[in-house]
């Protein structure tokens, strides 16, 4: 079946993706407006069809997603291994950097967090296939597009995930509103998969004990924990700040 991509951002990133798009459906109340215009260019360039309707038949085709009048039907996106994620750092030259999701189940969080990744250069996201949410067109528009440039992998299991990622060398941290050690003791310039757990409950306790290391962020306020993309963000961008060091000392 198709993939259903919704919202101007998300629309846009496929298109420049070269993303094989069947058609693409646009509000024809809206006119002016220089994201769809570029939507609609971009369309006619690839000579995929574009169907002007009314406001009805996308609030239907995205099930009253906020689509931002604009609606595409794709192919989706091919599957990726664990063991492919390998080759993505290599070809870069960069020291491998991984996300793992147990359990998200929000759709705004997986898509916040593929658009974090996606600005910080992480080499893949593993995900699970069950009790977890996948790329829905609610996902796929809070990433922006960055869906598109993310590989994004989907396993029966986290653990075992992770065995595959530690036979290659590969450090796994994960965040953990009460471990004791701050995010800030990790040296994160080796390969590292950052583990993400799901909303309220964490990470799950046979992935916990599979972790190499385990570290919270510290909280100053009255509030005990971070929504599960803000953790992610800022932990991805401590890996960041850590990496650009060693480059500017070789």
């Amino acid at each position: 079946m198709p993939e259903v991509i919704i919202g101007r951002n998300a629309v846009l990133e496929a298109l420049r993706a070269e993303r094989q798009i069947a058609r693409v459906l646009l509000d024809r109340g809206v006119r002016g407006d220089h994201r769809l215009g570029e939507v609609l260019s971009l369309a006619e360039l690839r000579g995929i069809p574009v169907q002007r309707v009314l406001r009805d038949v996308l609030d239907r085709e995205s099930e009253q997603g906020i689509h931002q009048g604009v609606v595409a039907f794709a192919e989706p996106l091919p599957a990726i291994g664990v063991d492919d994620l390998a080759a993505i750092s290599t070809q870069k030259g960069e020291a491998p950097l991984y996300v793992l999701l147990d359990g998200i189940e929000d759709p705004h969080n997986l898509g916040a967090i593929l658009r974090t990744c996606e600005a910080a250069g992480v080499h893949g996201v593993v995900t699970r296939i069950r009790r977890a949410v996948g790329l829905t067109p609610a996902a796929m528009k809070a990433a922006a597009g960055a869906a598109e440039y993310v590989p994004l992998s989907q396993v029966a299991n986290i653990a075992q995930a992770m065995e595959k990622l530690k036979s290659k060398g590969v450090w796994t941290v994960g965040i953990d509103s009460k471990a004791e050690d701050s995010y800030l003791s990790v040296d994160y310039r080796p390969p590292t998969a950052i583990v993400v757990g799901a909303e309220g409950e964490g990470i799950s306790t046979l992935v916990k004990k599979n972790c190499d290391f385990l570290v919270s962020i510290p909280m100053r306020g009255r509030i005990t924990s971070l929504n599960a993309s803000v953790a992610a963000a800022v932990v991805l961008y401590e890996v960041v700040r850590q990496r650009a060091i060693k480059e500017q000392a070789s």
